[in-house]
């Protein structure tokens, strides 16, 4: 039953880092940062089970984070407040084509990544973003204003030169 409470002490551990770490500005991990998180993983393990190698402690640990992490997906769609807590919220980082400083800070987002995921996604100036929303999964979506989209109307209009 041991097994049982510090699995559960470390679930939640775990869950708080991870929290605390906050998103992934591009929406994927950095070689260092899953390297760090399997690093963690397998000390984690050892806290886990106490050094206890059997089969029986490595199935019941398992169980455990598996449970819990069921029962956090349960609880999400039964109380859709939980939502926020346990996935994260969209976060404004553009508005006008202004970052949003303050939020971006929070988020740990520099300007240099921002511009580089604009410019992914077609960005070539800020003031052509209406709104980007950092979303909890770490991606980010851009809106166009409206004198962007004509000029990549107008673009799409002309024909080639060649």
């Amino acid at each position: 039953m041991e097994i049982v409470y510090r699995a559960l002490i470390i679930f939640f551990f775990l869950w708080i880092i991870t929290r605390v770490v906050g998103r992934s500005t591009v929406g994927e991990l950095s070689t260092f940062q899953l390297v760090l998180f399997i690093t963690m993983g397998d000390l984690v393990q050892q806290a886990v089970t106490q050094q206890d190698y059997s089969l029986t402690a490595g199935i019941v640990a398992v169980s455990v984070f598996a449970s819990l992490t069921i029962l956090i997906s349960w609880a999400t769609l039964r109380w859709p407040a939980l939502r926020s807590l346990t996935h994260g919220v969209p976060v404004l980082i553009v508005k006008d084509g202004v970052p949003v400083q303050r939020a971006m800070r929070r988020e740990r987002l520099t300007p240099d990544d921002l511009q580089a995921a604009a410019r992914q996604q077609g960005f070539e100036r800020l003031s052509h973003i209406r709104l980007a929303i950092l979303e909890a999964n770490g991606s980010i979506s851009f809106f166009a204003t409206d004198t962007a989209e004509d000029d990549r109307a107008g673009a799409e209009d002309k024909p080639s030169v060649g």
